[in-house]
């Protein structure tokens, strides 16, 4: 099942969606990579600071949350790498013609049924990276009815195990959108741990050999524990 994440977090993840759609324009093709301006840049960057805002609300007060969930997870705080907008992309989602079913593993080595549904290619820091995009397999009948459109994106990168989190960090993407040429909003800066990393109650999925980008992804949010 696709992991576990904050409303605060899925609200947030939703707007910025949805101002990457305006930013899109309406071009039947769609751009490896919708250009910014400055001014977008500033809105990016007051849309990260809600968002942290948000998550460090919904982590210190709202029930579901980890460390009101386990009275052995203290909350110290996000620690977050500082905003930055050179981390915001839009692009495509490049399906493949016939998804592949995969296991996916959690931290407590339970095998999740996962479809390698697509993929998105852009550079980041200098670097033709590409990152998997999964949905949950259809044919699973313990997936609610809910989660069967949301797309999953989980990576490593050159700070995994030292300045963030060793097993992996995730990206809120969405629904897939009916529009097969939309643009697709990933926002490094809100890239985040999942419960596991908090509280040993939690399994998590770890990103696979393929998922990983060859590049620092200094941004987003950064170890917990030291």
């Amino acid at each position: 099942m696709t992991p576990k994440t904050s409303p605060a977090i899925c609200r947030v993840a939703s707007s910025l969606l949805a101002l990457g759609l305006l930013f899109g324009g309406c071009a039947k093709t769609p751009p490896a990579v919708a250009l910014l301006t400055g001014a977008d840049s500033t809105r990016i960057l007051a849309e990260t600071m809600m968002h942290r805002a948000e998550a460090d609300s919904f982590f210190r007060s709202n029930p579901e949350s980890p460390f009101l969930n386990d009275t052995s997870a203290h909350y110290d705080g996000i620690k977050w790498f500082p905003p930055d907008a050179g981390w915001y992309f839009q692009l495509p989602l490049r399906r493949y013609a016939s998804p592949t079913p995969v296991t996916v593993y959690g931290t407590k080595g339970e095998p999740r049924k996962e479809l390698r549904y697509g993929y998105f290619q852009f550079t980041a820091a200098g670097t033709e990276v590409r990152l998997n995009v999964y949905k949950n397999d259809p044919s699973d009948p313990g997936i609610p009815e809910q989660y069967r459109q949301l797309l999953s994106v989980w990576f490593t990168d050159e700070t995994t195990g030292k300045e963030t989190y060793e097993v992996g960090r995730y990206l809120e993407i969405g629904e897939e959108l009916p529009d097969p040429d939309a643009l697709y909003t990933l926002n490094f800066n809100n890239a985040y741990n999942p419960y596991c990393s908090y509280s040993e109650r939690y399994s998590c999925a770890i990103p696979t050999k393929e998922d990983h980008l060859n590049v620092a992804v200094r941004a987003g949010e950064r170890r917990y524990h030291p």
